[in-house]
């Protein structure tokens, strides 16, 4: 199989209120909701945002999500420290200082604050709703 057969789709987002969690990337990013879905029993809603797809469900019958665990500081790194997903991220284009001034004045956490990065731009970490960690990175 040649990779460059491959192109990204989507992240799938598992959610105890998918409508509420779907409003807060609409709200807080600037995310637009695109289609709003039942699949198997569950809500099942599609956002797009930074030219990708999120897919935010609700639990279906049987399934009982346990939440993710919380961001945790290490000496040089923060992590969830768990297998799997541990956080996606995007660049933003513009101030991120000033958008994350925004965010913070809109009750969004950081469990990583605005900091410098390996290669001197800025980077932070926003929590999102169901235990999501979202990585925003200054573009340059």
């Amino acid at each position: 199989m040649n990779a460059s057969a491959l192109e990204f789709d989507h992240i799938h987002i598992i959610s105890n209120t998918p409508h509420e969690s779907a409003q807060w990337y609409v709200d807080m990013l600037g995310a637009e909701v695109v289609a709003d879905t039942v699949a198997r029993g569950a809500a099942q809603i599609f956002i797009a945002i930074g030219g990708k797809t999120l897919i935010i469900r609700g639990a279906r019958a049987g399934e009982q999500p346990k939440p993710a665990p919380a961001v945790q500081e290490f000496d040089t790194f923060s992590s969830h420290n768990h297998l799997g997903t541990d956080h996606f991220g995007f660049l933003y284009r513009g101030d991120l200082r000033a958008f994350c001034a925004e965010l913070a004045a809109q009750g969004v956490t950081f469990p990583v604050a605005l900091k410098a990065g390996v290669d001197g731009s800025l980077l932070c970490y926003i929590s999102a709703p169901d235990g999501v960690s979202i990585e925003l990175m200054q573009a340059f």
